[in-house]
């Protein structure tokens, strides 16, 4: 039999709006979904693969903005030498009859939407056999239909969405897939949605994650799957695809170290604005050494295209000579020694402690920048 390549992705979550972020970043992040269409494109394209399943959760509502649509479908009419396959999701489910409506209505000739499980035939001897969700949380078992016959001896691909039942899914909901679910319907390949990471579930059974991350939760960059049948295993093959790529380093620092080559060698080296970072330090550093630490990571924030950092768990140590590079005496001296005080104090919670020392060495950087 001839070998069959397609390229495997999902959660592309159009229309995200990243409420949490400034509005720079937001919208850039929102821009990098809408164009992970075109590069999945290319990925295809270069792939040898003319086929594009999208395992659910394409749109992040079931009523997206109108623009959304229309320039989702119109993305994927220019890829017009490629054929898409819509699955819905528990985001985009069945139950948005509106959306799946007007993307019958104005979604172009080289785009599937699949609004049932009725086994679909994508190329001869290779048929689809999907799972749309019918609403977000649907509470049963829909891949039970791809066990749903096809002709003999042609290969089989499930399509689905949401959680297998040995974790839980994106959103929290205990899995009811089950892991096995390749084997029982005889798939030759089990391709799904919903966990944002990219995951092999069996040799068979693969979720491709989202092609453009949108958290910290998954360390890998965003990418999709390149899926070749031929012969008894599938050859599955990451590529990459995400715009954007998040970090979230953790580093501990100990008096006498280089602090600032160790953050440095945990940062991007290039193309920082396409980063975003949540960096956390822990650990203790002399006060002069976490001040500067401070500092340096303040001069450094505005390259990144979002840049966080979380101190709390980084203590100080500060002697008698440090204090005095505050004031020898009266209120900045005395707010040091009770903040210093606060941060050693075995009584107080280690929140509390933290924040003093975090307190104390911005009182030293104060003071510091007052008389450079």
């Amino acid at each position: 039999m001839t070998p069959y390549r397609f390229l495997h992705s999902s959660d592309l979550h159009l229309g995200k709006p990243f409420g949490r972020f400034p509005e720079g970043i937001r919208h850039r992040l929102r821009e990098a979904r809408h164009g992970a269409i075109g590069r999945l494109a290319a990925a295809a394209r270069s792939g040898g693969a003319a086929t594009i399943l999208l395992a659910g959760d394409t749109f992040d509502a079931e009523t997206p903005a109108p623009d959304t649509l229309r320039q989702a479908l119109s993305a994927m009419r220019e890829a017009s030498d490629l054929t898409w396959v819509l699955l819905p999701g528990n985001h985009d489910s069945l139950k948005a009859s509106e959306l799946w409506q007007r993307i019958a209505t104005d979604g172009p000739a080289n785009l599937r939407a699949l609004a049932s499980d009725a086994p679909v035939e994508l190329a001869p001897e290779i048929w689809l056999l999907p799972a749309p969700c019918t609403q977000r949380n649907a509470g049963r078992d829909l891949t039970e239909a791809m066990s749903a016959a096809t002709p003999a001896g042609a290969r089989r691909i499930g399509l689905g969405h949401g959680a297998i039942t040995d974790f839980s899914g994106e959103d929290g909901a205990t899995g009811i897939i089950p892991p096995d679910r390749a084997q029982r319907s005889g798939l030759d390949y089990l391709a799904l949605g919903d966990w944002h990471g990219q995951m092999q579930v069996s040799p068979t059974t693969w979720y491709s994650g989202t092609p453009e991350p949108d958290g910290f939760k998954h360390d890998a960059p965003g990418s999709a799957l390149l899926v070749t049948l031929d012969g008894p295993v599938p050859q599955v093959a990451p590529v990459g695809v995400a715009g954007f790529r998040w970090l979230r380093p953790e580093i501990d620092l100990l008096p006498g170290e280089d602090a600032a080559n160790r953050i440095a060698a945990a940062l991007p080296p290039t193309g920082a604005r396409d980063h975003l970072v949540r960096l956390t330090l822990k650990g203790r550093l002399p006060l002069a050494e976490r001040a500067a630490v401070e500092a340096g990571l303040a001069h450094r924030a505005p390259d990144f295209g979002w840049f966080a950092t979380d101190l709390t768990g980084l203590a100080v140590e500060a002697l008698p000579e440090d204090l005095d590079q505050i004031d020898h005496a009266g209120a900045l001296r005395q707010a040091a020694e009770a903040l210093l005080a606060e941060a050693g104090d075995a009584g107080r919670s280690q929140a509390e402690r933290d924040t003093a020392a975090s307190a104390l060495a911005r009182l030293y950087a104060l003071t510091q920048e007052v008389r450079a």
